[in-house]
């Protein structure tokens, strides 16, 4: 018992300093990780490590945490698996909260105006150079890029963003895996469920239980990268439920990028926005609980994912309609940031130094914060 206590607290106690430290993405987080688990401190070789990152693309959530989760799992058992992800997450929560209060009750002033002028062009480019690296890596054939331009299209007009998601998942699986089944009567038999969509909601009023069910249902259901999120975001809390404007959901974005740890932690920036601080604790609950219970259950079946077709053919359609989930997005959200040729001056150096010098985002953001502050300043 006591060395099954030592092996949590030593998973605790890095994923604490990984969720205090890991800034620049899902992918940067991976890196880290790979390094001091499997470089330094050898729990697990080469050949395991990506079996558990292979298996985090197969099931829904934030990829880098639930490594985190998987990693905890299999160093110290059930005890592991929660100190790797509370660990993981919790210090960004906590700073996303500090940040959060500061904001609502400063957020009005003139210089917190101009810093998040100036931070949220910078996050655009971010997210965009995301987009492209994660596009190179997904769009294995040049036909899956027709799928990911289709999801994007029918996103703006106004499909159901996990009907688009799962029939873009359906359709390269089938695609992939057309020689394995008579697809003809396959794919009529399953059609109807490729245009079904959720009507969309007339504005309602706040309540925390459904801002908890809301933030369930993403955790639940959100593949791709942790910029994916900003389709169910603004699907949700801007269109159908009008609790938030495009305008706070990118405020949302740079308050979530300027700390470490996962991205997800967005909703607790939101959840304190809508509701104080139970908002942001039900919220934050509500989008990694999904996670623990999907690694949970999936942990025992990573060999027989990693060599099944059908699961990576549904993998590979569910990343690409995330990447074009993701792309239009990001359309609607540079409309919403890039409102004057500063902010698109800045964005476009912001793009030169991640694209070509490979600064560290974090810097940039900072950087991008600097240029809104001296525009406020200065007038």
């Amino acid at each position: 018992m006591r060395g099954d206590f030592a092996r949590i607290a030593e998973v605790a106690g890095l994923f604490l300093r990984l969720g205090l430290t890991a800034f620049g993405g899902p992918a940067a987080h991976v890196g880290i990780m790979h390094d001091e688990v499997v470089r330094r401190r050898k729990w697990l070789d080469d050949q395991r490590f990506l079996d558990l990152l292979g298996a985090t693309q197969l099931i829904p959530g934030p990829n880098s945490t639930e490594m985190a989760i998987h990693i905890g799992f299999l160093r110290a058992g059930w005890g592991g698996l929660v100190a790797g992800g509370v660990g993981f997450a919790l210090p960004a929560t906590l700073i996303v909260l500090a940040l959060s209060w500061v904001y609502v009750r400063f957020g009005a002033t003139p210089e917190a105006t101009g810093i998040l002028y100036g931070i949220k062009p910078v996050v655009i480019a971010i997210i965009v150079l995301a987009l492209w690296d994660l596009g190179r890596k997904a769009v294995k054939l040049p036909w899956m890029a027709v799928v990911g331009v289709a999801v994007a299209l029918l996103s703006f007009a106004g499909i159901h963003e996990l009907a688009l998601l799962f029939g873009g998942g359906l359709l390269v699986m089938l695609i992939i895996n057309r020689h394995r089944l008579h697809l003809r009567s396959f794919i009529s038999g399953c059609w109807p469920l490729g245009g079904l969509g959720l009507p969309a909601l007339a504005a309602v009023p706040f309540n925390l239980p459904l801002l908890f069910f809301t933030f369930l249902k993403i955790g639940a259901v959100l593949y791709g990268s942790g910029y994916v999120l900003l389709a169910f975001l603004r699907a949700d809390f801007v269109v159908r439920y009008g609790w938030l404007t495009d305008q706070q959901l990118i405020d949302a974005v740079a308050i979530g990028q300027v700390t470490p740890g996962p991205l997800f932690t967005t909703a607790t920036y939101i959840g304190y926005l809508l509701g104080g601080v139970p908002g942001a604790l039900l919220s934050t609950l509500g989008i990694f609980l999904p996670s623990f219970v999907f690694v949970a259950l999936s942990n025992p079946l990573i060999p027989r994912l990693r060599s099944s077709p059908w699961a990576g053919g549904l993998l590979d359609g569910v990343n690409v309609a995330s990447l074009g989930l993701m792309a239009a997005v990001t359309a609607r959200l540079g409309s919403a940031s890039l409102v004057d040729p500063l902010a698109v001056v800045t964005a476009l150096v912001a793009a030169l130094l991640l694209f070509r010098f490979k600064v560290n985002s974090t810097w940039l953001i900072l950087g991008g914060a600097i240029v809104g502050l001296l525009k406020s300043l200065l007038g």
